[in-house]
This record gives structure tokens, sequence and C-alpha cells, in this order.
């Protein structure tokens, strides 16, 4: 049909734990990171593409699925729960890795389940507070939360990258007030390049 949708080769349609999974050409969808760091700017919620997929729903089932996955746990590892869950790139004990089902090395991220807030209110709040009010000082320093842990290893990162950072307090905040959504979509070189490419949005006007 023209648009980079057209070949539907990024299309899913598979269901994991229930949840349909529309997007994605990885097994239960991949790290996290893909359903949140374009998704700081621009606003899923009524986002569609040409082909109907809509991007709020691939965002929150991709990361039902994240957390369904932890739950599950199917290498046993120690600390995997619904409140500790969250599996997307960042700092190991192995060095770097782009953790999901496919690399799962027993290691979570913070942002992971936190910049997922928008997508799982309920689900990410809890896992919050239990980094928070249960590991604590293990994994909570002068600049926020450390870019991972392991409690199955009993590792815990000295490191805070900014790519993970940035998005829990941008991810708060839409899903507090929807400001950085509002302040972005609002644009109209973003709007017109999101109408070239065929997509729909409560902010573009036919």
């Amino acid at each position: 049909n023209g648009s980079w949708v057209g070949s539907g080769g990024f299309k899913n349609g598979k269901e994991y734990y229930g949840l349909k999974l529309p997007l994605g050409n990885y097994d239960k969808g991949g790290p996290l990171f893909f359903v949140q760091y374009t998704f700081q700017g621009i606003d899923p919620n009524g986002l569609k593409d040409s082909l109907g997929n809509d991007y709020f729903e691939q965002g929150k089932n991709h990361t039902l699925i994240n957390r369904a996955y932890c739950v599950e746990n199917p290498k046993k590892y120690k600390g995997y729960s619904g409140q500790c869950w969250g599996l997307t790139a960042g700092d190991s004990f192995k060095g770097y890795a782009a953790h999901c089902s496919e690399v799962d090395l027993g290691v979570i991220q913070p942002t992971a389940a936190i910049s997922s807030m928008p997508y799982t209110p309920k689900e990410s709040i809890q896992a919050l507070r239990y980094f928070y009010e249960e590991l604590g000082d293990k994994i909570w320093s002068d600049y926020g939360f450390v870019d991972g842990f392991s409690i199955h290893h009993n590792w815990y990162a000295k490191s805070h990258l900014a790519i993970d950072q940035g998005p829990i307090i941008v991810m708060i905040e839409n899903y507090r007030t929807g400001l950085l959504w509002k302040l972005f979509m609002k644009n109209p070189d973003v709007q017109n390049g999101l109408r070239r490419l065929s997509f729909t949005s409560p902010y573009i006007k036919k």
C-alpha cells in the first residue's frame, strides 16, 4: 500500500498467556524497550496504522506477557514474581544484554516495569513499591534505581544508564498527566509525519 507497513513482515498475531500480540518478530515480544522508547513522545493511545494495528494494545499486551513470563519463571530463577518482573536491555553480571524470554539471565531491570506504567499502572506501581520498599538500598542510590539486579545470582549493578533512567521519569509523568505526549504530539511536523505514514491518532486532524 506504499506505506512502511505494506510488507506486513513485522506482524505477529500470536497469543501468549491468553494475550494477543499484534506485532513483533520476537517470541513473547522481546525486550520491553520496544514499546517504551518511541512512545515516550508518541502517544500510543488511539494510535493505529493503516492495517489497523493498535499501538496501545501492543504496548499493554507486550508488557503483560513479559510480566506473565516472569511469573511463570520457566528457568526457576529466585526472586521472579508478580511483584518482581521486567525484562529489557541493560546491564547484567555478564555485561550488557537485551534481556527477554529468549535471553533470560535471571536479571531484572527496574526500568522495564516502571516505564510501563502508562500501559499497566497497577502492576507497575506494585513493582515500584517492591523495588523501593523491599529491596531498598540494594538497588537504590543517589541517582535512583541501579540499572539491573539478580536476586538469584546475588548480583546488584552499580551502574546507572541514562537511557534507562530517562524513560522512568518520562513514563511516570505520561501516566500522571500525559504531559510529554501532549507536548510532542501537538508538533505539526510529528502530526504530518504520522499522517504521511498512514497512521491515525486523536491528535491528527483529517
